[in-house]
């Protein structure tokens, strides 16, 4: 299929060009003050430290300080990509046996129990010791700023805090700052947070001591501050005196200790990586649902994707039906590679894909079908239904699946992602969440931010891989993503959406690198997602077979999937997905191209 027939009589934006650097995040303010950084002179990856902090601060309600910030950087100097692990570890005296005694029968999605130890804090200062050239005192400011002298409050805040406010559970110290004197402020009214921003005074005063031996010494003294020093004893101090009702309807304290926070170190790791078609493409290890976006292209790569055409019902459903094969061998194997063994080997490889590919059939597959590839599972698909098994772990009927039409796919909300590119070739791709504002967990008094709920993400079954064990990260949804062409950087992208995080940004990726559509026609191209697999949130409830659909699509190709036995969810227009990107061409003399969806408002591509 050409170019031209790919083209669209309308784009939300301009496709943003230029040849210095860029950057797109989820809120135009995050993206500035990453250019702000660049304009100082500082690199790709000082850029993003930058762009991250402030969105802890601007978009609380999608991702907050004691969240999680999975992150790949590609190296110019080391012409390498690698993969740092944003993501916190479980609290050593939380694990199974402790949820037997407590009758705690699955992970809760609010409260403290799911809390594991914050990582940005840990993730940037590491990132920034080894890949960047600036401090904390010089990457924090314009958060620092933002926090300080407040920031206008946006429309999906906004409608974060009237629900919070609305639902009757509220919290003291949550309310004094984002809901003062029980008024939740207006679209573009000012929100200061001065506890956020002398917490991030902190850091650059402890940098400050520290840097007068040498950079790298100042952001260990940073980062001592946060995870060994007065905003960890914070924390812990408040969390045990302070326990919280969660949905449950049991409170509990907070499990996290002193020596969870300081025995915690974010890490540089090998990413994993798949070749397809001309491009090396890589995501975070299966402390992630990374692997799943490239086991999901190897089973593609197995059709002829320009023949089948774009968009079609037959393509579509080839889409549905290898992605519930590439994320039921998630549910099957995936967890933190210190604890659980993910053959990726076997997983990604072509020979296994082939025989995957053979077991998609004319009409929607209802099952699990994931392959036995190891003694673990011999057989997996026989004995072990994931959604029946999360039902049973719920007590609820296995007999009755929701109704669809009441529930729908995780679609947008509760992440941001951003994107950077320098002038010296350096490339980050990073997708912060957690610690989100509301009703989830309150405010630490006195830091100004919530802890986060990622733990909710581990099972209880001790059989299984990613079960919950002490010092153990739960396998996060959220998976930045960074292409090379050549051995050079090439693209930058991710999403927000859970679970559909992987689904959103294959269809934009196959849209540019496949049928030749530009940034912006990738990303505002209409898709679709599906529901079939367990949920990474509580309640982790699936719905077999259930699909979600872009609005725009022409309502033959909605009844062709439904005619197949798909359960389709017809969506409102651009509601699926909301993708950035940025690509850089080396063979047009580094021309950066650079993209964001409009889905909610907020997200802006700024180039320079």
């Amino acid at each position: 299929m050409s170019y031209n027939q790919n083209r669209f009589d309308f784009i939300t934006r301009p496709v943003l060009r230029s040849r210095k650097f860029s950057v797109t995040s989820g809120h135009y303010l995050s993206s500035l003050a990453g250019i702000r950084i660049l304009e100082q002179g500082g690199n790709a990856i000082d850029a993003a430290a930058a762009t991250s902090f402030c969105l802890n601060i601007i978009r609380p309600d999608n991702n907050g300080i004691a969240g999680e910030v999975p992150t790949l950087v590609y190296s110019a100097e080391e012409k390498k990509v690698f993969a740092i692990s944003g993501v916190g570890w479980s609290p050593k005296t939380f694990d199974i046996n402790w949820c037997k005694e407590n009758n705690v029968d699955i992970i809760p999605g609010d409260g403290y129990l799911p809390a594991t130890v914050p990582a940005p804090v840990g993730t940037w200062s590491l990132a920034l010791a080894r890949f960047g050239t600036m401090g904390f005192s010089e990457i924090l400011q314009p958060a620092i700023e933002l926090a300080e002298n407040g920031f206008p409050i946006h429309e999906q805040l906004h409608q974060t805090l009237k629900n919070y406010y609305q639902s009757g559970k509220t919290f003291p110290t949550t309310d004094e700052i984002f809901c003062p004197n029980g008024i939740v402020p207006d679209v573009g009214d000012n929100v200061v947070n001065l506890d956020a921003a002398n917490t991030l005074k902190k850091l650059c005063l402890a940098e400050k001591q520290g840097r007068k031996r040498s950079r790298i010494a100042g952001l260990e003294a940073a980062n001592d501050a946060f995870y060994r020093g007065e905003i960890a004893e914070t924390i812990i101090d408040f969390i045990q005196t302070n326990p919280v009702e969660d949905i449950s309807g049991k409170s509990f304290k907070g499990m996290l200790d002193f020596e969870d926070f300081s025995e915690w170190n974010a890490t540089i790791e090998e990413p994993e990586s798949i070749n397809f078609r001309g491009l090396d493409v890589f995501k975070c290890p299966t402390w992630t649902q990374g692997p799943t976006f490239l086991q999901h292209l190897a089973i593609l790569d197995t059709f002829d994707l320009e023949k089948i055409g774009h968009n079609s019902d037959e393509y579509l459903h080839i889409l549905i039906e290898s992605g519930k094969l590439a994320f039921a061998d998630r549910e099957a194997y995936y967890g933190d590679p210190n604890f659980d063994h993910v053959p990726l080997d076997v997983l990604l490889s072509k020979s296994y894909n082939l025989d995957r590919k053979n077991l998609i059939k004319n009409t929607a597959s209802m099952k699990m079908l994931p392959g036995a590839v190891t003694d673990k599972f011999p057989d997996y698909a026989t004995y072990f239904d994931v959604v029946e098994d999360n039902r049973k772990a719920l007590g609820l009927d296995t007999g009755e699946l929701p109704d669809f039409d009441q529930t729908g796919i995780h679609t947008g909300g509760d992440t941001v992602h951003l994107d950077t590119v320098d002038s010296f070739g350096n490339m980050v791709s990073s997708t912060p969440s957690g610690g989100w504002l509301a009703k989830y967990s309150p405010v630490i008094k006195g830091l100004g931010f919530p802890l986060g709920t990622r733990g909710q993400m581990f099972y209880l079954n001790p059989n299984r891989p990613n079960a919950l064990f002490p010092r153990k990260r739960p396998r996060a949804t959220l998976t930045p993503t960074i292409a090379t062409k050549n051995g050079l950087p090439y693209l930058a992208f991710g999403t927000p959406g859970g679970d559909s995080q992987e689904q959103t940004t294959i269809q934009f990726f196959l849209n540019y690198h496949v049928f030749g559509m530009n940034l912006q026609e990738s990303i505002d191209a209409p898709n679709c997602v599906i529901e079939h697999f367990p949920s990474s949130f509580y309640p982790r409830e699936g719905i077999p077979g259930a699909v979600t659909i872009d609005g725009r699509f022409p309502k033959n190709i909605i009844e062709s999937l439904k005619n197949r036995g798909h359960k389709v969810k017809v969506g409102k227009p651009y509601s699926v997905g909301e993708v950035s990107a940025i690509s850089v061409e080396a063979e047009k003399d580094g021309l950066i191209s650079s993209a964001a969806s409009a889905h909610g408002g907020l997200a802006y591509a700024i180039s320079r």
